[in-house]
């Protein structure tokens, strides 16, 4: 299908019968002036029914938008890398509630000795600031100084007493152990061993070849974000994010140091950032996810009983980090919350958003995945991107039919 939407902007792509909601959806956000570009993917029972996009990968140079375009993922990273800890669970080689340490002797350090994988995956470590120690380019590019800091860390409360959003830290906690019990980071992991299988334009750690379609993020701005965040909770937030001594800034802002340059997208995305740096099309991201709860081309990641695991909540209430209210299963943010309304996914399924606005879902019970990847920053801080929302909402409604 191609559409036309207002004079400038074509969505193209297929639209299988009974999804066309998905696409009135997808080019809504163009008419409202908020997409400069993205894609949207939708699977049932291990079959694409929607591959759409549309808008520019780069508006200024007026290079389009095309099925193979690439984005920065931001958060969704996170469950990127999580899929290599569940292939190495079902494979035996990881046991959900071993203790870290037992693969990573070097963890136990300053009280973390009885933290578990189980704990990682639910966001309950307590290790979730390197303010002290912050992660830099040069950092990245080695990889060692980051992982060497975490082994030294304190957690920020008593190991598996609460949660808090690993923003910084937990790509890189579970980049070194699946390095500890197979010799390759996680990035290689996941290239080798999933992406491949799978045939996902899915990465951590983008490759030179690849740079060309990758797209020029629009980054969010200020205003804007406060603008439009709700009443009360987004001002908690962002005056958190704005003070130094809060475990929110040190968890986030005061966890990393970029200067201009290293701070670029098309620079940092080389390396292995494994907490947020990832870089996917949206036809991959949806696959992958698919390939989680169940066969894609002969392809499965988790079992059933794992798959149960995943979507079960092992944390809820506020999110000493996010300073609200967020629900988590393993390696996945859960429905209800302003993060992850009910809408966008019924109870039951799991999915992980970003604050470039990109969004991915799976609902086991439909054997449903689908995965929004836009090429801007997400206009909001304390709830769901309005368009990745929007999209949501559609591909619900639509599936739901089937």
């Amino acid at each position: 299908m191609t559409t036309e939407v207002e004079e400038t902007v074509t969505v193209r792509g297929e639209c299988a019968p009974g999804f066309e909601e998905v696409a009135r959806a997808f080019a809504q956000n163009f008419r409202d002036g908020t997409q400069t570009g993205a894609g949207v993917s939708v699977y049932l029972r291990g079959r694409e029914v929607v591959n759409l996009w549309g808008g520019f990968a780069d508006e200024a140079a007026g290079r389009p938008w095309e099925r193979d375009t690439l984005a920065v993922l931001a958060s969704p990273t996170k469950s990127v890398a999580a899929g290599a800890l569940f292939v190495l669970i079902e494979r035996g080689v990881l046991e959900l509630d071993a203790p870290i340490a037992r693969y990573w002797p070097e963890f136990a350090a300053a009280g973390k000795e009885s933290v578990t994988l189980r704990m990682l995956l639910a966001q309950r470590t307590g290790v979730v600031a390197l303010d002290s120690d912050p992660i830099t380019y040069e950092k990245l590019r080695t990889g060692r100084p980051v992982v060497e800091a975490l082994a030294a860390a304190r957690p920020e409360w008593a190991p598996g007493t609460a949660h808090g959003y690993h923003a910084m830290t937990f790509g890189h906690m579970v980049s070194e152990v699946v390095r500890r019990v197979t010799g390759s980071t996680v990035g290689r992991f996941f290239a080798e061993e999933i992406a491949g299988p799978l045939g996902l334009e899915c990465f951590i750690g983008l490759p030179e070849d690849r740079l060309p379609r990758l797209a020029t993020m629009v980054p969010s701005k200020a205003e804007v974000l406060m603008d439009g965040g709700a009443a009360g909770q987004v001002t908690e937030l962002l005056a958190a994010l704005g003070d130094p001594s809060s475990l929110t800034f040190r968890a986030t802002i005061g966890s990393m140091s970029f200067d201009a340059d290293t701070g670029d997208d098309a620079k940092r995305v080389r390396l292995e950032n494994a907490s947020y740096d990832g870089v996917a099309d949206a036809g991959s991201l949806a696959r992958y996810f698919a390939a989680l709860i169940g066969e894609v081309d002969g392809v499965r990641l988790a079992g059933p009983a794992l798959v149960d695991q995943i979507r079960r909540e092992h944390s809820a209430g506020r999110c000493r980090t996010m300073l609200m209210d967020t629900s988590w299963g393993l390696g996945m943010m859960l429905p209800d919350g302003p993060l992850y309304p009910a809408s966008a996914g019924p109870l039951g399924s799991f999915g992980l958003a970003g604050a470039t606005g990109s969004f991915a879902c799976a609902v086991p019970g439909q054997q449903l995945a689908f995965a929004y990847v836009p090429g801007g920053g997400s206009h909001v801080v304390d709830r769901l991107d309005p368009r990745a929302r929007r999209v949501a909402e559609a591909v619900h409604r639509s599936a739901a039919a089937h």
